[in-house]
């Protein structure tokens, strides 16, 4: 169920014609709402004189909740003072229960991320190890994503690097396969992953399938957190190899024991076989920071740092509500959900939350907020790494400030720009052309607002056309959608590059961007870059030192990271299927057959006829083709 005020309030309260209302008059209109208004648990909904979505609540009691609203302006605080003035309408939905009404306030934030409530700006999924158990050597590898093949899925872990660096630890300790199955199946010989001692080679029958799934059985233990009982079993087979006088083996088992206590006196924590997530927030200068430490099993497998969006004015406990709904709320949270979460302050609606990822998850969650000893400790941490991470956030605005500044000095510009935008074209040789576009405001970069393009229909080399259709691409498509403009537009190259992302701009009938190319020097060296201006005839060379330079070097190096990056990505995908896609019989799935049945188009190359006959769907005659086709300049 759904009520709405009529639009027509003024954003500033004051008379725009005939027809319209003031401020005041949206008071009047709310209280008028307020006397239907259900003391039932929901979602309410603030909107502007357009319809833009401003705020989303939760209330356990929607009457009461609305009508705090309309308290005098001088006793609200100053960001729902400035939202107040703008809205003109309110939406509200039922619910039948507190725990649905939290729910859609996650899903409604996530979707709309209006602009008075704090939002998380990183979305992305934990990772987790996969575990390929079923096969009769099953490999170790990072996954992100929806957890819907088949094995074992441990985590989740805090970040990739985290994963990378449990699974580096895996291959000294039981020296698992984590290659693809396609190099796995068509190796004759052993990899330098065996050479290094960071794999047992059973692509080459180096290690017995039984022996092997010991190891794999051992090292699920080990992630699971049963590190005491891997030791235990190693030290007894070990003493049992001494004594057959197999010392060769007894040694072997020795280093893992002793690799084994050194990782447990790291690594493992005093909660436990706990599984904990420590949630702690720190707030300053209009800043958040939210630190979370993931504890599972006992063991802690590192840290991440979240830099929710829209938190000015907002307090600690009302940064660790929102995130708590905004993260946990999630729909494949379910078993990654810890047994408890543990909290720097106390938050609103605790109970409900505790209620509703019990809920989800299918036992109990416990959300807590008062702890002592090693939990108090381990909170104290989080919050003190929270404080830490944010005082660097902070210093790191107030550097990339002053850089805004000294660029808007040097460009001569009249103010400081809020958004620099830069592209870049990258290809070898006129192949795979690519061109990139990031974004950079005085908080950061934006990496959400990154774009990359593949450039086609031009002349292979066309550096100057690649970069026109990239621009025209971008703008195009942000004066469509009404997004954001750059007040600096950065072209890497020279002015040619900048006259033809100008005249873009000039179709498209944008303007107020300033346009900038960045060539590098002769000697290609930091520091000796040439910024050519419109309408200038010279270059402006700016000093070594200077914080405009170290601005521009900062946003072009991105650019150029981005744009490489995804050329590579293009080139080596056209190349794999390039010579294939030209042999008539050969379709999408024959082609994708082939490459995971040999392990890419090299393996393809040294394959026989008789071996590529071998392939189901490939006929004799038609491996004869693939053959020819694929030796047809040898």
């Amino acid at each position: 169920m759904a009520k709405r005020l009529p639009a027509g309030v003024e954003a500033d309260g004051e008379s725009s014609g005939p027809g319209s209302v003031n401020a005041g008059s949206a008071r009047v209109g709310l209280a008028g709402l307020l006397r239907d208004l259900t003391p039932r648990p929901g979602v309410y909904r603030m909107l502007d004189t357009s319809g833009v979505l401003l705020y989303v609540g939760k209330a356990r009691n929607l009457r009461k909740r609305v009508s705090s609203y309309l308290r005098s302006p001088e006793s609200l605080p100053v960001k729902t003072r400035a939202m107040m003035a703008q809205v003109a309408s309110v939406e509200v939905t039922v619910t039948a229960t507190e725990g649905e009404a939290l729910l859609l306030e996650s899903n409604l934030i996530k979707a709309h991320r209006p602009r008075y409530n704090v939002v998380l700006r990183d979305d992305k999924s934990y990772p987790y190890i996969h575990v390929s158990v079923g096969e009769p050597f099953p490999r170790l590898t990072l996954h992100r994503g929806a957890r819907n093949r088949g094995g074992r899925y441990l985590g989740p872990y805090p970040s990739a690097g985290a994963v990378r660096e449990t699974l580096g630890l895996l291959e000294k300790l039981f020296q698992l396969r984590q290659c693809e199955d396609a190099f796995f199946r068509n190796r004759s010989r052993p990899c330098l992953q065996h050479q290094i001692q960071r794999c047992s080679a059973p692509c080459v029958g180096y290690i017995a399938l039984e022996a092997y799934a010991e190891d794999v059985r051992h090292a699920l233990m080990f992630l699971e957190g049963q590190t005491g009982e891997v030791i235990g079993e190693l030290v007894r087979r070990m003493e049992l190899a001494s004594r057959s006088l197999d010392f060769e083996r007894a040694v072997r088992y020795r280093d893992q024991i002793a690799q084994l206590r050194r990782v447990s006196e790291h690594q493992y924590v005093t909660v436990g076989a706990a599984s904990v997530d420590v949630v702690a927030a720190a707030c300053r200068h209009g800043v958040a920071c939210v630190q979370v430490f993931v504890v599972r099993n006992g063991r802690h497998l590192g840290n991440r740092t979240f830099f929710p969006e829209h938190a000015e004015s907002a307090d600690e406990p009302t940064v660790l509500r929102a995130f708590l709904v905004q993260h946990y709320l999630t729909s494949d949270a379910g078993e990654a959900l810890p047994a408890e979460v543990l909290l720097s302050q106390d938050v609103d609606d605790r109970g409900a939350l505790t209620q509703l990822l019990s809920e989800r998850a299918g036992r109990s969650v416990k959300v807590r907020a008062s702890v002592r000893a090693e939990r108090a400790r381990w909170v104290a941490m989080a919050l003190e790494n929270a404080r830490l991470a944010l005082a660097q956030r902070l210093a790191t605005r107030g550097d990339l400030q002053t850089r805004f500044e000294a660029l808007a000095e040097a460009l001569g510009l009249q103010e400081v720009p809020g958004r620099i935008e830069c592209f870049d074209v990258s290809h070898s040789r006129g192949e795979a052309t690519v061109a990139s576009c990031v974004a950079f405001e005085r908080d950061g970069p934006h990496p959400s607002d990154y774009r990359r393009f593949n450039i086609r229909g031009i002349a292979p080399g066309d550096d100057y056309g690649a970069m026109r259709q990239a621009v025209e691409r971008r703008y195009a498509r942000v004066r469509a959608e009404e997004g954001k403009l750059p007040d600096v537009l950065l072209i890497d190259g020279g002015r040619g590059q900048a006259a033809e992302a100008e005249r873009a701009l000039g179709e498209l009938q944008v303007t107020g961007v300033t346009v900038v190319g960045v060539a590098k020097g002769t000697s290609r060296k930091p520091g000796m870059e040439s910024l050519f201006l419109p309408g200038s005839e010279g270059a402006l060379i700016l000093p070594a030192d200077s914080p405009a330079l170290h601005l521009v070097q900062q946003v072009r190096d991105e650019a150029h990271r981005f744009a490489i990056t995804a050329h590579r990505q293009r080139r080596a995908s056209r190349r794999n299927t390039s010579v294939l896609e030209s042999i008539p019989g050969i379709g999408p799935v024959r082609r994708r057959l082939l490459l995971t049945e040999f392990g890419g188009l090299r393996g393809l190359e040294r394959a026989g006829v008789q071996d590529l006959a071998h392939v189901p769907g490939i006929s004799a005659q038609l491996a004869r083709k693939i053959y020819d086709a694929l030796h047809a300049d040898r």
